[in-house]
């Protein structure tokens, strides 16, 4: 079924999914099968995680207000973003970058907020940055929003905090500090006072440390090997207080296997290293197109080519699996991809202090689901991933500016995939049409319907993306081993692909729901054209 003509029977239906039980006799041309009785393992919460860096509008203008603000805040965050992250059951956060983490030093940002040194910004000699003329707190950081600040926030929203530590221009005794200043207990420490005195007696108890970032360009340019020195260096000696320390390695640029081998083959092979708390290797990777890489102005071909992007992070978690397993039979290591998204050219940001801020539409929605499910899929290789960033930057699932404040589309997906937080991965195979197109001249195809399946007691998540901007799927849905009781369905999708939300039409793009009637293990579905849709069954 063409889009249009998709769309237009939706609209007279008032719902934008066609019944669901049909007769046999009405013609399928896709097929899902799902085996709950083959676990994958467990999804692991944290894979749902994300990453705020003093950029632009993502610390000032989205995250902290102020105490003083009128704006309503609590202890000076914005408490409409509290409210939602605790929607999607936001599991951890990422901070204080990002390229920004290699040029923080992050007793800048404790003590007296009128005490604390404006610096220089990581960021201020970017291009995106010219446009600000050298003022404002996205040059010149205040330092109002620090270590304490960031850890509050973290307690309110419910999340666990992932800091990342400065490998490029701090000593290493300034890492054991910062441990010392976070994890130490209660009037233990020189740096335990100092927190007592910010009003914070009680240790904030971090596990998740990384270890530089982006160690091969902004985070030092290093070599493989220069870094593995540094992070043996780090790491030999950290205190613990009792915590369960996760070091999370800097790992490479995309599928840069040169860096992930030169690394391990240093750090594991050359004189053994045996630090248990070594448990992540961190991996970035940015979808792109060629083109204009214009948010809202694409062509059907840049739409998929973006989606293909996305589709590459599949590649990129098996190859550098296979390659940490030579060094690491047993797979003690595990992938952190925490910096990931769609990242579009300058011009549709909601201020001009928002630097790589950009509008976020259905394409990314779907590009965010798509990778989500790839997480989903490889449950033994992800342990947590942070999408790339939570709010007026690149793959935002929020925009604010001063009193101002939406959720993106971007949002509605991770409230839609919260489900699988936690629960078994199951195989699910998918079989449907390809999708043909052409870029740049060649002809290129993406896969047809795709997604994941989770399971946690009775109940069954089955998560769904239909990249075909023209075609819905009408597709059978066949339960093996188990029978259905009961199903909804809840679709996210517009005619448009680059629909999106705005301070003005906030809910332009949301999900809408509706009951389904499955026939013991057989469930017929139609998936619209470009769209996302979580179906959640219980089953016997």
């Amino acid at each position: 079924m063409r889009r249009r003509e998709f769309l237009k029977t939706a609209a007279i239906s008032g719902s934008l999914l066609l019944p669901a039980a049909r007769s046999t006799a009405q013609a399928t041309d896709s097929r899902i099968e799902v085996f709950p009785a083959q676990p994958l393992g467990v999804i692991s919460r944290h894979v749902y995680g994300h990453f705020t860096e003093h950029i632009g509008g993502v610390i000032y203008d989205g995250v902290w207000v102020g105490e003083n603000s009128t704006i309503p805040n609590t202890h000076g965050i914005r408490t409409a973003l509290l409210d939602r992250l605790k929607e999607i059951c936001a599991p951890v956060i990422r901070w204080p970058g990002g390229c920004f983490a290699d040029s923080y030093d992050w007793k800048d940002g404790i003590g007296p907020a009128a005490q604390r040194p404006a610096r220089t910004n990581f960021w201020e000699t970017d291009p995106d940055a010219r446009r600000l003329r050298e003022k404002g707190r996205q040059i010149f950081d205040d330092n109002s929003f620090g270590t304490n600040e960031f850890l509050r926030f973290c307690q309110l929203s419910g999340a666990e905090p992932y800091l990342a530590a400065n490998v490029r221009s701090l000593p290493a005794i300034d890492f054991d500090h910062w441990v010392e200043y976070c994890n130490s207990p209660a009037g233990s420490t020189a740096f335990a006072k100092l927190r007592t005195e910010a009003g914070f007696p009680e240790p904030f108890n971090v596990r998740y440390w990384g270890v530089g970032n982006e160690s091969w360009g902004c985070g030092g340019n290093f070599r493989p090997e220069e870094y593995a020195s540094e992070f043996r260096r780090f790491t030999t000696w950290v205190p613990e207080y009792g915590q369960d320390l996760q070091f999370i390695g800097s790992g490479p640029n995309d599928n840069d296997m040169d860096w992930t081998r030169g690394f391990f083959e240093e750090l594991l092979m050359r004189r053994p290293y045996r630090k248990r708390q070594f448990t992540g290797w961190s991996v970035h990777h940015y979808s792109r197109t060629q083109g204009k890489r214009n948010a809202l102005d694409f062509t059907t071909a840049e739409y998929y080519e973006l989606l293909q992007d996305a589709a590459f992070t599949e590649r990129i978690l098996n190859d550098q699996w296979t390659v940490m397993g030579e060094y690491d039979p047993n797979h003690r290591i595990k992938l952190v991809v925490d910096e990931y998204g769609p990242w579009h050219r300058a011009g549709t940001e909601v201020d001009p202090t928002h630097i790589f801020g950009q509008q976020i539409t259905m394409r990314d929605a779907i590009a965010t689901a798509l990778t989500l499910d790839i997480f989903n899929r490889h449950p033994e290789k992800v342990s947590l991933a942070a999408c790339a960033q939570l709010v007026n930057n690149l793959n935002a699932l929020f925009l604010a500016h001063e009193d101002k404040f939406i959720v993106t589309p971007n949002f509605r997906v991770f409230k839609m995939y919260a489900a699988h937080q936690d629960a078994t991965a199951v195989q699910v195979n998918f079989s449907a049409p390809g999708i043909a197109y052409n870029a740049n001249g060649k002809g290129a195809n993406l896969r047809g319907l795709q997604g994941s399946a989770s399971l946690k007691e009775k109940d069954l998540t089955l998560t769904v993306v239909n990249p075909d901007v023209a075609a819905g799927r009408e597709t059978e849905i066949v339960l093996r081993g188990a029978r259905y009781e009961d199903a909804t369905a809840m679709v996210l999708t517009n005619e448009k692909t680059n629909a999106h939300n705005t301070f003005e039409q906030p809910n332009l793009v949301a999900p809408q729901s509706s009951m389904l009637h499955p026939s013991a293990n057989i469930l017929r579905f139609s998936f619209p054209p470009a769209s996302v849709t979580k179906l959640q069954m219980r089953i016997t």
